[in-house]
């Protein structure tokens, strides 16, 4: 009896780690589905999920009954139902993207000892809502509730270069009118080329931020599930102690943290 009752539990140990395949196999089949972008054939569903069409069609059949998946009568088409659209809507609606955000600049300072940072969008322009410091004598101090510039500061200008033109565009008049601009900045011309550069390479880096000599910051963009921009992720530090190199690690980092973070809000990559 005592071998049995060992067996027994190895079982449910073994039945608990290994989880429950079929279930595994459904999922794999509704993400297939999910990751099409419109409704889908059966056959292009196996294709995507790389299962024999008799297969998909045992699951799906399942899916349908559950309300995750539905066919269209006239197209015999399949795409996502009810129950997964309300799944999704719950789930946006739980997520907490500062409260992500801030475990992601947690971890973002933790592997580049830079400080860190997160700022939105407000009527008068990106704003630090969070900082974390490093782990080093000499750092940036960024303060919570500070104001940036769009076109001189890194945050600023992911702002500017994602966010809609009539949502910035007054912004940048006033900028162009009341700052003394570098030069590559003083027509629109240059400031589109700017904005391009960033749209381009997906991160914005400021080498000598003119409010603050010396410093010098990298911000990328951090989108939402309707694919807009809602966050900046920053990393910070004095000009002579961080690289900002296109390769480097700091952007490198920075650039993954953002997109990790936008695909924990609902964002997908290829529709960026």
């Amino acid at each position: 009896m005592p071998l049995s009752n060992n067996t027994d539990a190895t079982a449910r140990d073994t039945e608990g780690k290994n989880g429950v395949q079929s279930l595994e196999i459904g999922m794999t089949i509704l993400r297939a589905i999910s990751s099409g972008h419109r409704s889908m054939m059966l056959k292009d569903i196996a294709a995507a999920a790389d299962m024999p069409a008799s297969k998909v069609h045992r699951y799906i059949v399942s899916l349908v009954r559950s309300g995750l998946v539905e066919q269209d009568p006239m197209t015999s088409r399949y795409d996502l139902g009810p129950f997964a659209l309300s799944l999704g809507l719950v789930a946006v609606d739980r997520l907490d993207r500062v409260k992500l955000g801030l475990q992601a600049i947690a971890d973002l300072r933790d592997e580049i000892n830079q400080t860190t940072a997160l700022a939105v969008w407000s009527d008068n322009g990106p704003v630090i809502i969070r900082s974390l410091r490093p782990y080093r004598p000499i750092t940036v101090n960024v303060v919570t509730g500070s104001a940036l510039q769009l076109l001189t500061s890194a945050s600023g200008r992911v702002f500017a270069a994602y966010l809609p033109r009539n949502t910035t565009e007054a912004l940048i008049g006033r900028e162009r009118a009341t700052l003394s601009l570098p030069a590559e900045l003083q027509t629109s011309a240059g400031i589109e080329a700017m904005l391009e550069q960033v749209r381009r390479d997906g991160v914005s880096t400021v080498n000598d931020y003119h409010l603050v000599p010396g410093v010098a910051a990298a911000g990328a963009p951090v989108f939402n599930f309707k694919h807009e921009l809602t966050l900046s992720v920053l990393a910070i530090g004095v000009k002579s102690m961080i690289d900002l190199t296109p390769d480097g690690k700091v952007v490198t980092a920075l650039k993954r943290c953002a997109e990790n973070l936008s695909l924990r809000l609902g964002h997908t990559l290829q529709d960026k």
